[in-house]
């Protein structure tokens, strides 16, 4: 399932990877903000015509608007048919944080009505001008070593996909064992394993699903002889 949406946010991250449309797809009704890597997807139910946002840090002078989340259709009948897309009941805006800001007050504005987000409990008044805002604290997001670049004497691996999910790593350190090590949800979605290893370079892949996936975050990728990919790391 592919999730399209459209957003004026310039995010650091790639919104266009299996991992980001997986997640943005995955939000079946609208919430409280949610944190995702270096971007904060706001979400409103769609029965709203109009939903937008402003910032208190740009002083309020621009609104941002919400964008309907639309997926690809995948019964082949209604295919036939020609319904090509399915409107899910939800409108998004992405929005990227700025390397200086430890919390982002806002308000939206719903149907030309100007309020708090009310699917956010977090707000606050403001009493020089009565007003009161919404707040979403934004966290200290840590961004670990990759493989590539680890420290002396261990692996460190990183990976993401949905909440609750079970991630494991194989390897030629491990015999190709799928089950040996697993990696930690240390934040929702964020699965990472500290592995120490003797020096030397070791090719691994990822277990999920069943389905044995390269390291997207690795560019170095071997094939052995029948043609299979792993990734490659070197442990000084």
């Amino acid at each position: 399932m592919f999730c399209i949406f459209v957003t004026h946010a310039v995010v650091a991250i790639d919104i266009n990877s299996y991992y980001f449309i997986n997640h943005v797809s995955s939000i079946t009704k609208a919430g409280k903000p949610e944190l995702y890597e270096d971007v904060v997807i706001f979400t409103a139910p769609s029965r709203y015509r109009h939903v937008g946002i402003a910032f208190a840090h740009e002083g309020f002078s621009s609104v941002h608007w919400f964008k309907k989340m639309v997926t690809l259709e995948t019964d082949p009948e209604l295919i036939k048919k020609g319904n090509t897309y399915i409107e899910l009941d939800v409108l998004v805006y992405i929005w990227t944080v700025p390397e200086d800001i430890q919390e982002v007050e806002y308000r939206l504005v719903l149907d030309g009505l100007w309020t708090v987000d009310p699917l956010n409990p977090l707000k606050r008044l403001d009493r020089s001008t009565g007003l009161v805002y919404s707040v979403f604290p934004v966290p200290v997001v840590r961004h670990p070593s990759f493989p590539f670049e680890a420290p002396v004497g261990k692996l460190q691996f990183s990976y993401q996909a949905a909440p609750g999910e079970t991630i494991t790593v194989a390897g030629s350190f491990n015999n190709w064992d799928p089950f040996m090590y697993q990696l930690k949800e240390i934040n929702p979605g964020h699965y990472y394993l500290d592995l120490p290893l003797p020096p030397g370079s070791y090719q691994y892949v990822f277990v999920y699903q069943g389905k044995q996936i390269i390291d997207p975050n690795n560019p170095t990728v071997k094939y052995d002889r029948t043609g299979r990919a792993a990734s490659e790391a070197t442990v000084r």
